[in-house]
């Protein structure tokens, strides 16, 4: 059954559009393939998509400049001089660009201002107070989530305080042996946290009732 001859215009459907681009491409390339290797031509294909995507071919061991010079040697132009003038527009554009950010940091620093005007040191002036109120609030947001974190471990460090003396508090309705002793004594070391938790008392278990020797032993002092 002979397939029916399909009208030559734009696919409206973006779907089927899609599709029906993929797969002639596939064959157009699969065709220049076959016409370099038959018959050793060198051919390049450049396709963009309606959806700005770039597809191309060209012969392999070819690179695309080599193919640009053979034409140029064949036709009476000029490939690469408009690419050259624009690369040099973009890089003077782009010197442009340095200078005037030079000039602005230098300004910035208080360095070369002779020969600006008033309106634009008042625009400078704008600029640079703008700078010091986000330096000053970032300054302050910094200085206030320190804070935070200080309080935050004062808490951390009267919450354990609270808990030792709840836990002591059970220890002494368990063993009336056990309690707080205040002998005047250097409390530096105990826990090694007496300066993060001022007024901790050492714990002193008398000798009496435990004995870790085996014998008359003295008192486990922990300070």
């Amino acid at each position: 059954m002979a397939r029916g001859k399909i009208q030559i215009k734009k696919i409206e459907n973006a779907t089927n559009r899609q599709v029906t681009y993929s797969k002639r491409r596939n064959g157009l390339f699969k065709k220049a393939h076959e016409l370099s290797v038959l018959c050793d031509a060198k051919v390049s294909i450049i396709m963009v998509s309606s959806t700005n995507k770039l597809h191309e071919f060209i012969t392999p061991n070819l690179s695309q400049k080599q193919l640009y010079d053979q034409y140029q040697k064949a036709k009476p132009c000029d490939l690469w001089s408009n690419h050259y003038q624009a690369m040099q527009e973009q890089l003077r554009k782009l010197r442009e660009v340095n200078r005037n950010l030079r000039n602005e940091i230098s300004h910035r620093k208080g360095e070369s201002l002779n020969g600006v005007s008033h309106e634009e040191l008042y625009i400078l002036e704008q600029k640079m107070q703008e700078a010091v109120d986000i330096t000053r609030a970032q300054k302050m947001k910094t200085i206030t989530n320190q804070i935070e974190k200080s309080k935050k471990k004062v808490r951390n460090g009267e919450q354990v305080q609270r808990t030792l003396l709840q836990d002591l508090e059970l220890f002494k309705e368990e063993d009336p042996h056990y309690g707080l002793v205040d002998n005047g004594g250097d409390y530096e070391t105990v826990f090694g946290c007496s300066n993060a938790y001022p007024g901790l008392l050492a714990l002193r278990l008398q000798s009496n009732h435990y004995n870790f020797h085996g014998g008359a032993g003295s008192d486990l002092t922990f300070a």
